[in-house]
């Protein structure tokens, strides 16, 4: 009892504290999500695992305390100074822990995860996301309520901390500190791994075993998947064979791999004529589940709902992934998601054979806008380096800019500026092909008064209607364009509103809305098979009648024959591919699991896996992932196959 007396006790209080605040943490969020998504049943499970990991945690961040209380003089130990040196980096302590909590909690609301990639991602731009959570979050009161709790939590443990420290530490209770702070966190960090938390069959479940910290440090490591080391592989002859039954035009990756050049395409499009340009819009987060026209009650999307039925709504198509950058990759490279990090943020991403690269190529004006500032995400690095004009919000004048948050303009300010654009005379020589990137759909949720009946903030649903709005707008305001009649407009989402489901990959929560919307050249109707987001760049390129679908690993739905009738949908890591009702799914550690999608409310149920459907999914992603690092996804007049 004498040596447990002597053992310094800030170590013990604060682990202690730490591992509270960690169970606090998983429990409200269990709460939080729901006992339908969480049953109880699955709660001892989250605890046990979640203890595993939070002691891993706990051993890395308390082995510099352990170190300390080694050396510290027992002199110090005693004095004044020192007791207030260590209630203050105390309270600080508990007080970062709290932020965390907190940080995780806010997190969770957004994506229903743990720190992971997006997390990683989001500590690059500070500015955007510092500025999202002041603009979100009473952020005063959030941090003076964490000072105030954390500094009464040091006041009710300041006593036993000021009495343990008078006792004085001997050498061999040194020596043991010095050991713990070396052999616990390398004994406990050496058997824990992200992998662990997997396991209950439910995903929320599996996050929530977790611990924030450890699944951060697990995304950095994680940062640069590398396809062939952590997944399933097959001969690259036999995946390029596969990739040219199944309709995919592009060349054989390797010389002798696949078949000859591919039997050519006959196209039948519902287009009284050709286009001659294209306005592309992709929606920030807009969900196919809240337009009417896919079946909402909400009344947020009269104007999207006029014009899918004045155009062509296309049913069943998904979005590759759940971040902007995902969907922005796939609507200008037509490639399945490669793992870890998008192409858009990748080294040597320059002159792809994006369909902006292309068109430039074939005397087309190629612009990307974007309401917020470009830099984010890489995206105005990668657009410029595949021969798109940028205009973002730092070329937008002042005065059409009526309101902005930290995302960026009100989308009816980026729509004007589109318009401008178009309308000047460099636009007009040539025909064009312009991606918009809206951005109000995003948290904070704020917009300009008076346009809506739903007063911002609006929260989503605000957002939504607002968005929505802009859209209309715009495309009155384009109207009297004399580029109007001419132009084909198509509104695509880039990912969904939230991924959040009891599977990994909720299909959906990847189900997007796809209209294409041109009167006088389009015959109204609706498009019923499944497809995916990397469609469709080859699609609009068959439609303008110009060269290079055969560059894309997506296809145009245009073409005679059976439509391909499968979609690509993913995280970082897993990778998903969705044909004849079953989600295949690769795995880190070379895993593969198959789910039975309903056809009606998208829900999955494990099934067993089918060997083909896994060759399938293979031969896209190991070639895709091998084609960018090789080089193979460049346009073919800058590098020769």
């Amino acid at each position: 009892m004498k040596l447990i007396r002597n053992i310094p006790l800030l170590p013990a209080l604060v682990g202690a504290i730490l591992l509270i605040i960690y169970a606090i943490t998983r429990i409200g969020l269990a709460v939080y999500t729901g006992f339908d998504a969480v049953p109880l049943s699955l709660w001892p499970g989250i605890l046990v695992k979640g203890l595993f990991f939070d002691l891993a945690v706990a051993s890395a961040l308390l082995a510099p305390v352990l170190l300390y209380e080694a050396i510290v003089p027992n002199r110090w130990r005693a004095s004044r100074v020192h007791h207030v040196v260590r209630m203050a980096w105390l309270w600080g302590s508990i007080a970062l822990l709290l932020f965390g909590a907190v940080a995780e909690t806010t997190f969770w609301m957004e994506f229903s995860t743990r720190f992971n990639f997006i997390a990683l991602d989001y500590l690059i731009y500070t500015h955007e996301v510092i500025g999202n959570i002041l603009e979100s979050y009473p952020v005063g009161w959030i941090l003076g309520g964490i000072a105030a709790l954390a500094a009464l939590i040091a006041g009710l443990i300041r006593k036993p901390v000021i009495r343990a420290d008078s006792i004085p530490v001997s050498r061999s209770q040194r020596l043991g500190l010095a050991i713990s702070a070396i052999a616990l966190p390398s004994l406990l960090l050496s058997f824990a791994s992200i992998d662990q938390m997997e396991g209950q069959g439910n995903a929320y479940a599996d996050e929530l075993s977790g611990n924030g910290l450890f699944t951060l440090a697990a995304a950095m490591r994680r940062n640069e998947l590398d396809y062939d080391k952590f997944y399933r592989t097959m001969p690259q002859d036999v995946a390029d064979v596969t990739l040219k039954k199944l309709g995919v035009q592009r060349q054989p990756l390797l010389a002798d791999g696949g078949q000859a050049s591919p039997e050519p395409i006959s196209y039948k499009t519902p287009f009284v004529r050709r286009p001659r340009n294209v306005v592309l819009i992709s929606v920030e987060s807009l969900s196919a589940s809240y337009l009417g026209a896919y079946g909402s009650d909400k009344g947020l999307t009269p104007n999207l709902d006029e014009i899918a039925r004045k155009g062509m709504k296309f049913e069943q198509v998904f979005a590759t992934g759940t971040r902007t950058v995902r969907g922005l990759e796939a609507l200008s490279l037509g490639t399945p998601p490669v793992p870890g990090q998008a192409i858009v943020r990748r080294p040597n991403n320059d002159h792809l054979a994006t369909i902006g690269e292309m068109l430039e190529h074939q005397g087309f004006n190629t612009f990307f806008f974007y309401g917020g500032y470009g830099y984010f995400d890489n995206m105005n690095a990668y657009f410029s380096a595949n021969d798109y004009r940028i205009v973002d919000r730092t070329d937008f004048p002042k005065e059409t800019i009526m309101f902005e948050n930290v995302w960026g303009v009100a989308d009816e300010a980026l729509f004007d500026n589109v318009l401008r654009t178009m309308d000047n005379k460099t636009a007009s020589e040539k025909p064009f092909f312009a991606h918009v990137m809206t951005t109000s759909n995003h948290r904070p949720y704020t917009y300009p008064d008076g346009r809506i009946d739903i007063a911002s903030p609006g929260g989503r649903s605000g957002a939504v209607k607002y968005t929505d709005y802009a859209i209309g707008k715009f495309l009155k305001d384009a109207e009297s364009r004399p580029w109007f009649k001419d132009t084909l407009f198509v509104i695509v989402a880039d990912h969904c509103a939230s991924v959040a489901g009891k599977s990994k990959l909720p299909v959906e929560s990847y189900h997007i809305p796809l209209i294409f919307y041109a009167p006088g050249l389009l015959k109204p109707g609706s498009y019923a098979p499944l497809m995916s987001q990397v469609d469709i760049a080859p699609t609009l390129l068959e439609v303008l009648g110009k060269k290079g679908e055969e560059e894309f690993f997506g296809r145009s739905v245009f073409a005679e024959g059976p439509a391909p009738q499968r979609a690509f949908i993913s995280n970082y890591q897993e990778l998903g591919y969705l044909r004849n009702g079953i989600l295949t799914v690769l795995l880190p550690k070379k895993r593969v699991e198959s789910y039975r999608i309903d056809p009606k409310t998208y829900a999955s149920t494990p099934t067993a896996v089918d060997p083909q459907l896994v060759n399938e999914t293979i031969a896209f992603y190991q070639t895709a992932s091998r084609a960018f690092k090789a080089g193979a996804l460049k346009a073919p007049y800058y590098v020769k196959h």
